[in-house]
């Protein structure tokens, strides 16, 4: 992860080689991200074990690193690393093998280790602080102005998705003209089973969504476009394209807990919704800002938050 530090240069070589292959090949640029910096864990691991040559580098070594995030616990959150985890970490060793591999650096037998079982009835949440820091991924310096209006957009995204709560698809088929900056709301007219409804957002997610719809979407876009996201071809964004960008976030912080969670655009929904009852918002009120058809819908968030005030 981006806050381990590796020492040993034949491991800092391997990791951004890796990286490099991944992006020649065109793999998602979440993927590029992500990998890489499970890679590092990897060889962290290694060197608190003595381990600082990659000719050391073994089935029976990645077996047992497998073991041990399987016996790690989760510094944030209790307990175990999720399956969800467990299972993009072997991922990124899979394929970090067949870089190796592919390279002509060194060639391992397959791994043969079986994914991990999806967990199933979850409902996942970020905290108030895993937004802040996803927030604080859209920061940048300035040196690279083409990337502003990325950045503003980035921005828009997590305002839409977490600020209002809208679905994936919802955002997807948002418009310009669904926003009304005078009265604060964002209209919802392609909802769940065609229901509409307006979602109120606050002046600080104003702030957000006017930067990028005046300054950052003009550059963006080409022609004649009412959609609210565009993307780098000028056209409407997809709603793979913007789970895209939330994941570069999570991937760009600092926080080496953020990004042991599994972080989508539906989740950032799961945690507004979790951070309204904690504030002591109605299940009513709430059941409307989320577009629920019915109560029962929106009753599992006080599962939840009870089972969060447990931990």
């Amino acid at each position: 992860m981006k806050q381990l530090l590796i020492e040993t240069r034949a491991f800092e070589y391997a990791e951004r080689s890796f990286k490099e292959w991944l992006d020649v090949l065109g793999y998602a640029p979440s993927t590029v991200y992500g990998l890489p910096n499970h890679i590092r864990e990897f060889f962290y691991y290694l060197e608190q074990n003595g381990i600082t040559k990659m000719n050391a580098i073994d089935v029976h070594v990645i077996k047992e690193y497998h073991d041990h995030l399987k016996l790690r616990s989760n510094n944030r959150q209790g307990g175990a690393l999720s399956n969800a985890y467990l299972n993009k970490h072997l991922q990124a060793l899979y394929k970090f093998t067949d870089y190796l591999r592919q390279s002509g650096k060194m060639t391992l037998p397959s791994l043969n280790i079986p994914l991990e079982p999806k967990d199933i009835n979850v409902i996942e949440v970020l905290t108030r602080d895993d937004i802040t820091e996803l927030y604080k991924a859209t920061n940048f310096n300035g040196e690279y102005p083409r990337l502003a209006p990325l950045i503003a957009r980035d921005k828009a995204i997590l305002t839409i998705f977490y600020g209002c709560g809208l679905r994936r698809n919802e955002g997807y088929h948002l418009n310009v003209n669904d926003i009304n900056f005078d009265r604060r709301i964002v209209h919802v007219r392609k909802g769940k089973a065609y229901k509409e409804r307006f979602v109120p957002f606050s002046k600080q997610s104003s702030q957000y969504l006017q930067e990028y719809l005046y300054d950052a979407r003009p550059l963006l876009v080409k022609g004649l476009n009412d959609a609210f996201f565009i993307n780098h071809r000028g056209n409407r964004m997809s709603g793979q394209g913007m789970a895209v960008r939330l994941k570069l976030l999570q991937h760009r912080s600092n926080d080496i807990y953020l990004q042991q969670k599994n972080v989508r655009l539906h989740v950032l929904r799961h945690s507004i919704a979790t951070h309204l009852l904690e504030n002591g918002m109605s299940l009513e009120s709430i059941s409307k800002f989320l577009g629920h058809s019915s109560l029962e819908s929106t009753q599992v968030y006080t599962h939840l938050v009870e089972s969060l005030d447990r931990q």
